[in-house]
């Protein structure tokens, strides 16, 4: 395994914990090259990055994933992420409210829908 998938896998699994390795699994499945490059560039080259920490990051990946409006799946992941690294239920809502200047009512709405289903997810992990 080269060094940049090897932190990479660290990085996600500070995010993501076991559900890192779930999503690891699928797209192995799907296209194994294409999870090691995305992997390793996402995760090993910009997440491991000591200039933000974790937390500053899924705020960034929060607020671009709302502003998108279309990658529901992902944004999601990143709200459960964002809990898994110290965020607040009260920010990830500010954080997708501060998104509705930039990307519009609609992709804010449609944000807090996705928080409302990650924050599910969360409790659903607890034990």
């Amino acid at each position: 395994m080269d060094e940049r998938y090897r932190i990479a896998l660290e990085t996600v699994a500070k995010i993501n914990g076991p559900g890192s390795d779930r999503i690891a699994e699928v797209m192995k499945e799907i296209a194994p090259d294409f999870h090691q490059l995305v992997m390793s560039f996402a995760y090993g080259d910009i997440n491991s990055r000591p200039q933000l920490d974790l937390k500053s990051r899924e705020i960034a990946t929060i607020a671009a994933l709302t502003v998108m409006g279309n990658a529901r799946p992902q944004l999601e992941a990143h709200i459960v992420g964002g809990l898994n690294v110290g965020l607040t239920r009260e920010e990830i809502i500010e954080i997708i409210m501060q998104m509705s200047v930039y990307g519009g009512v609609p992709a804010a709405l449609n944000g807090l829908m996705a928080a409302r289903s990650a924050f599910q997810t969360f409790d659903e992990k607890k034990p």
